[in-house]
């Protein structure tokens, strides 16, 4: 690790290098709950392969191991004032570490983008004073996080370099979409507004189960988000089908009427069947599932497991 500045100073190094591995153990806890949340239309889970014949759950889960200590170097990275420029240098290491455990399949490029945004903002929040005391215990304030990656890196991220032949790149000039750039640049106002107080209402929409409160913020995302991989795979028609089944499954009582699990498998079938595929909502699930996480409270004994 570098020489500590003297933000970092502030911060013991005792508890800076623990907490980063344990939020980093958070942020890869996420990706493995967002990928055990089914039905998960169109998506792997540990079911089933959803849309995809190219990847399944082992792929996910060597995945998420590979890039789990990448997250930890974003919170020191965040902790260290590093710029965009930094940030992405370790979201290009991360990436090529995924792709080395997969073989090659891009399972996880929009996580690293986005939860790596939020390692890095809680480094930040560490060492800026602000989420200190709160640090030490563990908790960060999910609309704190949002703020620090609009103020800090909101203008870079949407200044800088656009990957060629990117879905998201492909969607912002064919439907004028942003994506995930855009809703980066904004602090992740989807999984604030939406994910999150969706997750909430599912634990006590379905007394308490957590799977169910994982399907209901799913739902929730998809009938919001101008997710780039729907249009990608089915063009506006694809996502304008992929929000009004979602919109039907919320008002019909979600995750709270008493078969909600057999018409959510039902939706999942149908998006298999046209072969859809909401990869970035996946990705805002997993990033609220990190939120949620990290304004409950780390468990700083997992960064020694």
């Amino acid at each position: 690790m570098p020489p500590l500045t003297a933000e970092q100073r502030a911060t013991p190094l005792g508890l800076l290098e623990p907490v980063s591995a344990a939020i980093a153990a958070a942020a890869a806890a996420s990706l493995l709950d967002e990928l055990e949340t089914w039905p998960k239309p169109g998506l792997v889970s540990h079911v089933d392969t959803g849309s995809h014949a190219d990847m399944d759950a082992g792929t996910f889960r060597r995945s998420v191991a590979a890039i789990e200590p990448f997250y930890a170097s974003l919170v020191i990275a965040g902790a260290s004032r590093a710029g965009m420029e930094e940030l992405r240098r370790i979201g290009l290491a991360a990436e090529r570490a995924m792709l080395a455990a997969t073989g090659g399949v891009n399972t996880h490029r929009g996580a690293i983008f986005a939860l790596g945004l939020l390692c890095a903002a809680a480094g930040a929040a560490l060492t800026a004073g602000a989420a200190l005391s709160a640090g030490v215990r563990g908790m960060f304030p999910a609309s704190l996080l949002g703020a620090i990656v609009r103020q800090r890196w909101g203008h870079a991220i949407l200044a800088g370099p656009i990957p060629i032949g990117s879905h998201g790149t492909d969607a912002l000039r064919r439907f004028g979409v942003g994506g995930a750039r855009a809703q980066a640049a904004a602090g992740f106002p989807f999984v604030l507004q939406v994910g999150l107080p969706a997750l909430r209402l599912g634990r006590r929409l379905s007394l308490g189960d957590v799977v169910a409160a994982r399907v209901q913020a799913f739902f929730a995302l998809l009938s919001v988000a101008d997710d780039t991989n729907l249009l990608h795979r089915g063009g506006a028609d694809g996502l304008a089908h992929a929000r009004e089944t979602a919109t039907s499954f919320l008002a019909g009582g979600g995750v709270s009427r008493p078969q909600w699990a057999e018409t959510a498998v039902a939706v999942h079938r149908g998006f298999v069947s046209r072969r859809l595929s909401p990869g970035g909502c996946g990705d805002l699930l997993a990033a609220t599932l990190f939120l949620d996480r990290l304004e409950t409270g780390l468990n700083l004994d997992e960064s020694t497991r």
